[in-house]
């Protein structure tokens, strides 16, 4: 599918409402389109691609599939092992703190990851530390204010995040699975833009809208407005040469 377009959005869209029925059609396409995304910029035959927060490991195998040397790091074992689909190489470990040297990476990976840690800025330090200078980093993340910024409580999460998750109990009978300030950050572009350009080791590449079928680079630019029309923020990063 060609990025940006109408036909790939709408495709990624469908695939993502039914993501509970068909994870594996909805991850599936999602981990090709990503794929091809990288392949953009570095090609992924025999490169070495460093996974972090992957899941069950649909972006691994994918990337395993076009000939990389892929590697999962999962904090979570219950993503890990709890989809009878974990790929070869993966590994507990937390994205703070990888077991990795210094510049192992050609290419750094992180999907829909970034709102789910406390403390976004070292989690990108490590992501660039493992990168290899003149490698790549591709990091997306769903903003706080994105009509998907409450996750499954969404869009309520605009009325307050526990109110969200009340509603969210009463309407399913069941606790949301992410809770604000435990699970589920409030991550934001404009701060999250202005800390990567202040950055000396990084060059932005690309920052832009992941899912957008047009404009996708200009919403980014328009404070304010790009907080909400974003949806989710992709990056893609170069690690400098020294």
């Amino acid at each position: 599918m060609r990025d940006p377009s109408i036909r790939r959005s709408v495709a990624l869209f469908r695939a993502f409402m039914q993501e509970q029925a068909d994870p594996e059609h909805c991850y599936g396409l999602l981990a090709r389109d990503a794929a091809q995304q990288v392949e953009k910029y570095v090609p992924l035959k025999d490169a070495t691609v460093v996974d972090i927060g992957g899941g069950s490991g649909h972006f691994t195998q994918e990337f395993r599939r076009r000939g990389a040397q892929s590697f999962l790091f999962e904090p979570d074992p219950d993503e890990l092992y709890g989809h009878g689909r974990t790929p070869e190489g993966a590994v507990v470990a937390d994205g703070y703190l990888l077991p990795l040297a210094d510049g192992t990476a050609d290419v750094t990976f992180s999907s829909n990851v970034l709102e789910h840690v406390a403390d976004p800025q070292t989690f990108l330090s490590e992501m660039v530390r493992v990168t290899r200078p003149g490698g790549l980093i591709y990091v997306s993340f769903t903003n706080w204010y994105s009509p998907w910024g409450g996750h499954e409580t969404a869009p309520w999460h605009y009325l307050g995040a526990e109110r969200a998750r009340d509603r969210y109990e009463r309407r399913t009978g069941r606790a949301a699975k992410h809770t604000l300030g435990e699970n589920l950050f409030a991550v934001h572009i404009g701060p999250t833009l202005r800390h990567v350009r202040s950055r000396d080791d990084v060059q932005i590449v690309s920052a832009r809208s992941r899912y957008w079928p047009f404009l996708a680079g200009a919403i980014t630019r328009v404070p304010g407005l790009r907080e909400f029309a974003t949806w989710n923020l992709l990056l893609i990063l170069r690690r400098c040469p020294s």
